[in-house]
């Protein structure tokens, strides 16, 4: 995730990486960078493994893989042709899904300095769908959003996808941004949300990994709702009409979001 001071976050080196390792991504998406951060987290995710703890790796592609699924399923049961991907960073989801879905429109949005190393990483790699394009915003913005979905057809449909964004944030610019995206998916004839989300809780090694986290990108990786029930009140209050948290297989760290408005 690229973030206002146009700086590109250790974590979007570090998942581009992971992706690519693990077959979702084109090797183009990888950076040094990134070889060099997963390198040497290695021995602190063994070791965090190994006392039964959480590893970024492993809810990474936990989170991922799971908002894979019910983005096709928003695609391929719901009908929903045009996805944008808020703060994507090195995701390569536009170029996979296009591919994959070639009449789909997928715009991936993050600020300036990383939409510019996006779209130089598109040039290097294989070529992705025809509707994929990489677009300019500021997640911060009041208006920036509005203005972006404006030239999409509503009877088409959106997804909104976030990944890796909403817990480093506090929960006053969560539950802003979460009213934002509802507003905006109510134009739209059919429309979802998806995101990750940490809860808050009391599991030491949770904690501890969180605390390193933060430390890995930076800043503070922020810890929101108390429980499932208080984060779906949240996104209620905020404007969606329905909101479900799934749990990812084989980890406890990370909740994914699923709300529509």
């Amino acid at each position: 995730m690229a973030r206002r001071s146009e700086t590109i976050s250790p974590t979007a080196h570090y998942t581009g990486y992971v992706w690519v390792r693990h077959g979702l991504s084109d090797p183009a998406f990888a950076t040094g960078e990134g070889r060099v951060l997963h390198r040497l987290l290695r021995p602190l995710m063994a070791v965090s493994g190994a006392v039964g703890g959480p590893t970024l790796e492993g809810f990474l592609l936990a989170r991922h893989r799971l908002i894979d699924d019910l983005l096709t399923d928003a695609i391929e049961r719901h009908g929903i042709t045009q996805v944008v991907e808020v703060a994507a960073g090195l995701s390569a989801g536009g170029w996979r899904f296009t591919r994959r879905h070639p009449a789909l429109t997928y715009v991936e949005a993050d600020l300036p300095g990383m939409a510019e190393r996006k779209r130089r990483t598109l040039r290097r790699a294989s070529p992705a769908g025809p509707g994929h394009r990489v677009a300019e915003l500021d997640v911060l913005d009041e208006t920036a959003l509005d203005r972006l979905v404006a030239g999409l057809d509503p009877a088409r449909g959106l997804v909104i996808v976030t990944e890796g964004l909403v817990n480093y944030f506090d929960e006053a610019t969560v539950r802003a941004m979460w009213s934002r995206f509802a507003r905006a998916l109510r134009r739209f004839e059919r429309g979802r949300y998806l995101s990750d989300l940490h809860l808050a809780t009391a599991d030491f090694a949770v904690r501890a990994f969180v605390q390193a986290l933060s430390a890995f990108v930076r800043g503070r990786v922020h810890l929101h709702f108390a429980d499932e029930t208080a984060a779906r009140e949240a996104l209620l209050t905020a404007g969606f009409g329905r909101a479900v948290l799934h749990l990812p297989a084989s980890t406890g760290l990370v909740r994914v979001v699923e709300a529509a408005p």
